[in-house]
Order: structure tokens, then sequence, then C-alpha cells
């Protein structure tokens, strides 16, 4: 009874809680509890006190234009990094390996700097475009044959991706002043130009491939087990990579399109899921979407109070993240074996 209540806190309670109480924080300091409350009853007609009649008239527009957008992309974003990282995981059955291994980040990224310095496509369908690239590269590369190992794959997607981020780098090189400080915010992840557009633009790749990989959560488990055992039980697993693969992709190369590149967020958060849920990828896939939403939101909310200015959440995802997974690598409760 007491696992049911802790997964249901973990899964759904605290997840809310977060989304209610981050509408709470941003830079405008005359919104807090009060006057969000004063503002839902209103529209539940239920008389909680006067607005300031200051405030009255910007509030729906800090609520719901400004802050809400932000909130529902980073929870968006958060879950389909850490979905994508889980999936990787599973598939390939190494806990090192995440949305960057196969080079779909890089690619993302390469090519929405391309289309900021060549705007001959817009920048979201450019970085979409490219991540599919590159993982499409890094299958070319590592198929050899009629076989295509797990080992091959993942070490053509370290070349991969380090292609791309060369290609970034020049590309950052050749750009002017104005146009390379656009591409350097964007890699260091950009959610403070969330909008209504972009959650629009994520929201229908991330829902339909998130959908996808819960409605076959439970074939990760098969594969989890080796190629052989999902073949035993009727399972054809190349086929069932290769969609993986594809979801992984598609909800990756979305998510950077969106906010731009979120280091180490995809490493780190599925072994926090399998930490707390242990190695059942029925229930680590719901995991990651609730902790991975959750836990950038955290993150972002972070980023928006510590200071008066901004900072890019990918710096808040590099410096929490590298001393968590020094941690889990310390506790070793990174190893797959328990």
């Amino acid at each position: 009874m007491i696992h049911q209540l802790k997964k249901l806190f973990l899964l759904v309670v605290l997840p809310l809680l977060v989304l209610l109480l981050s509408l709470l924080v941003g830079s405008s300091q005359n919104i807090g509890f009060v006057e969000l409350c004063q503002r839902i009853g209103s529209e539940v007609g239920i008389y909680i006190g006067d607005y300031n009649a200051v405030l009255k008239d910007n509030m729906d527009t800090i609520l719901w234009q400004v802050r809400l957008p932000r909130i529902l992309l980073t929870f968006m974003v958060g879950a389909a990094l850490a979905s994508s990282g889980g999936i990787l995981q599973a598939i390939f059955r190494n806990p090192i390996v995440d949305p960057f291994t196969l080079g779909i980040s890089s690619g993302s990224a390469f090519g929405a700097a391309l289309a900021m310095l060549f705007p001959l496509l817009s920048v979201n369908l450019s970085a979409f475009l490219f991540g599919v690239c590159a993982v499409g590269l890094t299958y070319f590369v590592s198929n050899a044959g009629l076989k295509t190992s797990i080992i091959g794959m993942v070490l053509a997607g370290m070349v991969i991706s380090g292609v791309f981020t060369a290609m970034l780098t020049l590309l950052q090189y050749i750009s002017d002043p104005y146009k390379l400080q656009a591409i350097v915010q964007w890699t260091m992840g950009n959610l403070h130009t969330a909008s209504w557009s972009k959650v629009q633009h994520a929201f229908l790749p991330i829902t339909i491939g998130l959908g996808i990989l819960i409605l076959l959560r439970w074939k990760l488990n098969l594969l989890a087990l080796g190629d052989q055992e999902a073949i035993a039980v009727g399972v054809n697993p190349k086929i069932l990579k290769l969609v993986f693969i594809a979801v992984a992709t598609m909800i990756t190369a979305s998510a950077v399109a969106a906010v731009g590149m979120i280091s180490l967020f995809g490493l780190i958060v599925p072994h926090i899921s399998r930490m707390i849920f242990g190695p059942n990828n029925n229930i680590i896939v719901w995991a990651n979407i609730s902790i991975g939403g959750t836990f950038l939101l955290l993150i972002d909310d972070f980023s928006r109070a510590v200071m008066p200015f901004e900072i890019p959440i990918g710096v808040f995802t590099m410096i929490i993240g590298a001393p968590l997974f020094i941690y889990l690598m310390r506790r070793n409760e990174i190893n797959w074996n328990s």
C-alpha cells in the first residue's frame, strides 16, 4: 500500500503540484500565491479578494501568455529527453547511452544553426530534418552487411555526433556577431523564448512519440533480455529496435528544435527513475515522462529565481547533472546488474 502511494505521489501528485507552483515563479514578483488564488477563484466564481488595480490588467498576460506556455513546453521537453534516453539505454542495454549517442542532438543543433545563418527553412524544421539525418547516417555507417551490432551503432553515433559538432563550430566561426550570439544562446538551451507557437509545434510529435512508447513499453523488457529471448517469444528485435529508435529520434529532434540543446538530461533522469522504481520498463516509461518533466521544470524554476537575469537552462542541467552522475557512479547505483 505504501509503495503504491509512493508511485501515485511521484508520478501524478508531484508533477501537478510543481506545474501549479511554477506559475508563481517569474520576473514579475507582484504575482504570488494570493494573486493566483484570486485569479483562479474569479474563474470558478469564488470570491477570495480584490485584485490590485494595476496588476489586474497584466495578470492574464503574465500568467497565461508568458508563464504557462513556458511551463508546458519545459515539461514536454523534459519528458521527451528523459524518455528518449530511457529508450536508448533499454534497447542498447548500455547505461551510458543518451540522445547524444546516436547524433540526434548534435544533428538537430547543426540544423538549427544552419537555419539561423541561412534562413531557407524554419529553425524547427531544419533541426528536425538534420536530427533524422544524423540517425540515418549512424545506422548506415554501422550497418555491416545484414547485421548491425549494438557496439558498432554506438561507436558510429559518437563519430557522427562529433562530425555534426565540428560543423556546428564551423558555422559559429563564419557567422557574424549577432547571429553567433543567437546560435550560442540556442545551443545552451533557450526556454526564455517559449511561446504558444512553440508549444503547438512540439506538442504533436512529442505526444505521438510518447503515446507509441507507452503502448509498446512492455516490449522494451523483451529487448532488454537480448535478441534471442525476444525472437523466442515471437518478436522481431530488429524491426522493434528501428521503431523505438525512430520514436526516440522524433521526440528528441522535436525537443531540441523547440528549445535548443540541454546536455546530460537524457542520461541522468533514466538512472534516477530506475533507482526509484527498479528495472521494469512498464513503470520506468511512465516514470521517465513524469520525473523528466518535473525535474526539468524544477531546474527551470531555479534558473529563473536564483538571479535577476536569466541563465540558460543548459548551464544548470550540466552543473546539476555532472555532480549527480558522479555521485551515482560513486554509489554504484548505475550498475545494471541489480
